[in-house]
């Protein structure tokens, strides 16, 4: 089976940017990080972001400008952990990534809209676009059935 890359705050990390996690407690992630199929990443401290942090939203995707709830600009730290986070999944062969919803960087559907009101837009995070425009598949952990069909389906030549 091909690997799986996810994001570590799933798996129990504390790096969110409050310095939490989000474990998600399921049987099959738990089997498959036994196995060693599952490549964890966290592309904003990938990306030279402290934990704790302040949060971060993305304020416009065209250009790309991401900032701070204090008005930083972390773009830089942003696109250098999604550059990191590809390069992560291709080394490790990853067939598909489980990234965290709503994440500036690992949202996959939807991401807040930079007002920080908790107000969301459709559009992907910068590492989980990254890796969507090159082909990879990213889930998040609402749509855990999907992503363990598609390993079924999909990756288990490796």
């Amino acid at each position: 089976m091909s690997k799986v890359l996810i994001s570590a705050c799933l798996l129990g990390a504390k790096v969110r940017y409050d310095g939490r996690d989000n474990l998600l407690d399921h049987p099959i992630l738990k089997r498959w990080q036994q196995q060693g199929k599952l490549v964890t990443v966290c592309p904003e401290t990938l990306g030279g972001l402290p934990t704790p942090r302040p949060p971060a939203e993305t304020q416009t995707r065209f250009p790309i400008l991401i900032t701070t709830s204090t008005g930083d600009d972390v773009t830089p730290e942003f696109l250098s952990g999604a550059e990191k986070t590809l390069e992560l999944a291709h080394k490790h062969d990853c067939c598909c990534a489980l990234m965290k919803a709503r994440s500036p960087s690992c949202g996959n559907q939807e991401i807040y809209d930079g007002s920080f009101t908790g107000t969301l837009t459709n559009a992907p995070g910068v590492a989980a676009d990254e890796l969507i425009r090159n082909g990879l598949p990213v889930f998040n952990e609402h749509q855990l059935d999907a992503l363990i069909q598609f390993v079924e389906q999909h990756c288990q030549a490796a």
